[in-house]
């Protein structure tokens, strides 16, 4: 009991360095005890450099044979009871922009929505927005729709499980959380969010494509897109790093932005689930349209993003005579000068975007799945609408 804790340290240290100094000495002087432990240092040298490159923890869709090798990966938009035109058009856009030797991948996060609390975290509503907003991009380009290869998270990820969570794990490490939430997110908007974040840099892992396209419209696809790159840059050397490219689509708003999402109307945009006869025409009959005002007019605006190019504008003799614009810089020109009347202009509109809605409401219709689909949605929204009031 009198020896203190400092010396009874030094008594071991002492003791072991004893025992241990025979066993040093045989492989410092002993040629082939020496060239043994060279060997051995140099097995694990290599086995550290093997570890920090080449075998990366993660999910590999491509050798699992899920996907081509090298794809462009797009990925659909968080999952809401009331999904947009504008979402649509968003993510065409991003499909659109690569070249035509890639694959192209349209990656539906399922999973992340419901950690994200996305349609309260409902499988079934989050399952049918995805059916519905498939069925509504089909309709509006079927052509791009036909090349296009859908890859369901959920799936995807039970493909190979641990190696997917320890890739999320490992991002989830490497980040520090300021970094994951970046100056837009608050400290009330949850930890899944931060987690849904992980997961896209695992997702990307597994997908290993070439190239990614994000949407400008979300505010956060800057800090996405950097940490993609730094992740690959720190950690994947190893592999071929993805281009990013953010991509700004037309936006589709009809009225001018409202101070707060509280003051947001029905009339604002355009919705998957309109009815083409009711809202068609209503939508666009209160639409902004500011004669002379081009920096802000919808109708141009809306019409061009769907008309395949062309605007057809029927009107008397005694205002010009019907005439057809190619290009949006003509019919701004002609708004801002007076000689296209907002009237005229409006019921252009109004005759293109009740065709684009009628487009999708016959695909709906036609596709039991996404009938389902919609009416899960109706309800979905009819029950968080309850719940908020409570």
């Amino acid at each position: 009991g009198d020896i203190s804790e400092t010396e009874l340290k030094r008594g071991l240290i002492a003791e072991l360095n004893k025992l241990l100094n025979p066993v040093r000495t045989h492989f410092t002087e002993n040629d082939v005890a020496r060239e043994l432990l060279e060997q051995v240092r140099q097995f694990k040298r290599e086995a550290a450099a093997t570890t920090s490159t080449s075998e990366i923890r993660r999910l590999n869709l491509v050798s699992l044979g899920k996907i081509p090798a090298q794809s462009h990966v797009v990925f659909a938009p968080a999952p809401s009871v009331k999904p947009t035109l504008q979402e649509a058009l968003n993510t065409l856009d991003q499909l659109r922009i690569t070249d035509g030797d890639k694959a192209i991948v349209l990656f539906l996060s399922d999973w992340t929505a419901k950690v994200c609390n996305s349609c309260d975290a409902e499988d079934k509503a989050i399952d049918a927005y995805f059916t519905v907003l498939l069925s509504s991009l089909r309709a509006l380009d079927p052509e791009l729709m036909e090349k296009v290869s859908i890859i369901k998270q959920s799936e995807a990820i039970l493909a190979d499980p641990s190696n997917y969570w320890i890739s999320v794990i490992n991002v989830g490490r490497h980040f520090t959380l300021d970094d994951v939430m970046g100056p837009n997110m608050k400290d009330s908007d949850g930890v899944g969010n931060v987690i849904g974040r992980l997961m896209l840099i695992g997702d990307i892992m597994g997908l290993e494509p070439a190239s990614i396209a994000l949407p400008a419209r979300d505010q956060d696809s800057d800090l996405i897109s950097d940490l993609i790159g730094r992740f690959y840059d720190e950690k994947l050397s190893s592999m071929t790093k993805a281009s990013t490219t953010i991509i700004d689509s037309p936006s589709l708003a009809l009225q001018e932005a409202r101070e707060s999402e509280a003051h947001k109307t029905e009339n604002d945009e355009y919705f998957l689930l309109d009815d083409p006869k009711v809202h068609g025409k209503s939508k666009m009959k209160k639409a902004f349209c500011e004669p002379g005002n081009i920096e802000f007019c919808p109708p141009i605006v809306v019409s061009f993003a769907f008309s395949g190019g062309e605007i057809k504008v029927s009107r008397s003799e005694e205002n010009g005579g019907d005439i057809t614009y190619t290009n949006q810089t003509d019919v701004e020109n002609d708004f801002k000068s007076g000689a296209l009347h907002p009237g005229d202009l409006k019921a252009a509109a109004f005759s293109i975007m009740t065709g684009t809605l009628t487009k999708i409401s016959d695909a709906l219709k036609k596709d039991p799945n996404a009938t389902k689909g919609a009416k899960a949605l109706k309800a979905q929204e009819k029950k968080m609408a309850k719940k908020k009031k409570k």
